[in-house]
């Protein structure tokens, strides 16, 4: 979460697009909310004003300018990944660029391609 929130130069959680939790103590090992990258992601269907915008890949990306901050992905997610920025009144999204991967001791998080939406991806062409 640290590791997230430093690629942006911010200091401590604040603006980290991934949560990590325990699962119960440290026995139970931690639960990784980050988003999922779904195919048809709720949160885009949600969002009143098309700041969320679905990626080819999976996943959203973010129009900052056209969010209103009405917090409708948030509610959208079945995963809880839509964090929110209470300074900027906006949802914090994970954009896959791999930096808290090299950053986690314990190889809990991990970069990788899903071979189901690449497959969806190649029929669509």
């Amino acid at each position: 979460m640290f590791a997230c929130a430093r690629r942006l130069g911010r200091g401590g959680l604040e603006g980290s697009c991934i949560h990590i939790h325990s699962a119960g103590g440290f026995g139970k090992g931690f639960v990784v909310v980050v988003c999922r990258a779904c195919s048809d992601p709720p949160c885009a269907r949600v969002c009143p004003t098309d700041a969320l915008v679905a990626r080819a890949e999976g996943g959203v990306h973010l129009k900052a300018a056209l969010c209103i901050g009405c917090g409708n992905c948030a509610e959208a997610c079945p995963f809880g990944a839509v964090l929110w920025d209470e300074e900027q009144n906006k949802p914090e999204i994970c954009v896959y660029c791999g930096y808290c991967e090299s950053y986690c001791p314990y190889n809990v998080i991990a970069m990788q391609e899903i071979k189901e939406i690449k497959e969806a991806a190649h029929v669509a062409e």
